[in-house]
């Protein structure tokens, strides 16, 4: 299967602010649900594809989705943010192709990258941009598209409430 990524709207059958419901029925149609040990919902297809949601905790986002995570699948399911397959290319072209589109920059570690006006982040354990072979440090490990205002502090919510913005602290 293929799915696409919408930051900062959604990836897949998932939304942004969906309820937890509503994130539950739409995950379902893909196979069986498990919590995980945040809380939130989880989903690992027969490729090995996986989904992970986490819900909001205060204000308005209160028990609606506000992150949402793609594992590296071992089969043919293929996850796309436009002309970019996320997890088939290498992270080095992954991140070449998204600056075309918008501006990624490193984390501190080298297995780390961000898109922050999408809201949009994607890891690998570590970087081994010579060898193919070692899927882990080749390739991204994991993408995830959360809401505007997820990774707020206090001091980033109470500025973005003053304004009268939604924050996912």
């Amino acid at each position: 299967m293929e799915f696409v990524l919408d930051p900062p709207y959604g990836a897949g059958p998932l939304r942004l602010g969906m309820t937890v419901e509503e994130a539950r029925s739409a995950l379902g149609t893909l196979g069986p649900l498990v919590r995980d040990a945040f809380g939130g919902v989880a989903l690992t297809m027969p490729g090995g594809l996986g989904f992970s949601v986490g819900f909001g905790v205060a204000g308005r986002s209160r028990g609606r989705v506000n992150f949402i995570e793609l594992y590296r699948p071992y089969e043919e399911d293929v996850v796309r943010y436009r002309d970019v397959d996320v997890f088939g290319q290498a992270a080095r072209e992954v991140v070449r192709e998204l600056r075309r589109h918008t501006r990624v920059d490193a984390g501190e570690d080298d297995g780390c990258f961000s898109a922050p006006d999408l809201y949009l982040g994607l890891w690998r354990s570590f970087a081994a941009d010579d060898d193919p072979d070692e899927e882990q440090g080749f390739y991204f490990q994991s993408v995830a598209v959360a809401r505007p205002g997820y990774g707020d502090g206090p001091a980033e919510a109470a500025a973005r409430a003053a304004v009268g913005e939604e924050s996912g602290y």
